[in-house]
């Protein structure tokens, strides 16, 4: 089975994999997320998840490489990370009593076959309405730090959400369903490489 490497510093995407029982190492991309407007925010996540897989690929000369790149849009506007707690607080306000979509780019590189899979998950999600109140107890706890879209469903985030529509774990940064499919397009079954 070949090794596979996850290309993020991210913890809840190691996570995601660690729960699963998948046997990987890590290893940071370290590139510039820039945030453009001439794609559409399904190319922009797709394109910044090959960004972060084509890096870290130029340190390695074998195995399957997993990137991804999560974006929050409403109305066509991409919610990148926040800046500051302002611009957290306009973030969320914003979000607050509408539907978003949070789209997770994926790629899969297959770094001695030279392949490429490039693929999106797009899930909606219904923000409660929040009172400003609401906004700073949750700013106060500092999860919306690093967090596309200043919040993190799977921690204390959840309370801003009445609903979503499409998969949890890609709101969380990886859809791990679409990860199974794209995988087992390139001969690699989940079921016979987790521990």
């Amino acid at each position: 089975m070949p090794k596979i490497i996850l290309a993020s510093g991210s913890p809840r995407r190691k996570l995601l994999l660690q729960q699963i029982g998948l046997r990987f190492t890590t290893m940071n991309a370290n590139i510039e997320e820039t945030i453009s407007t001439s794609v559409s925010p399904s190319e922009l996540a797709q394109y910044i998840a090959f960004s972060k897989a084509k890096a870290v690929s130029r340190r390695l000369h074998e195995g399957i490489i997993i990137a991804a790149d999560t974006i929050v849009v409403r109305e066509g506007i991409i919610m990148g990370k926040p800046e500051n707690r302002g611009d957290a607080f306009m973030m969320l306000s914003r979000l607050s009593g509408q539907y978003h979509q949070v789209i997770t780019g994926l790629c899969i590189l297959d770094i001695e076959e030279k392949v490429i899979d490039l693929s999106c998950e797009v899930t909606s999600v219904l923000f409660r309405q929040l009172s400003a109140e609401e906004i700073n107890s949750y700013l106060d706890c500092g999860e919306w730090l690093d967090k596309a879209g200043s919040y993190a469903i799977q921690g204390r985030g959840a309370l801003l959400v009445e609903r979503i529509e499409g998969c949890y774990f890609n709101v969380v940064g990886l859809p791990l369903n679409r990860l199974k499919t794209r995988l087992a397009l390139r001969g690699i079954n989940l079921w016979e490489v987790i521990d």
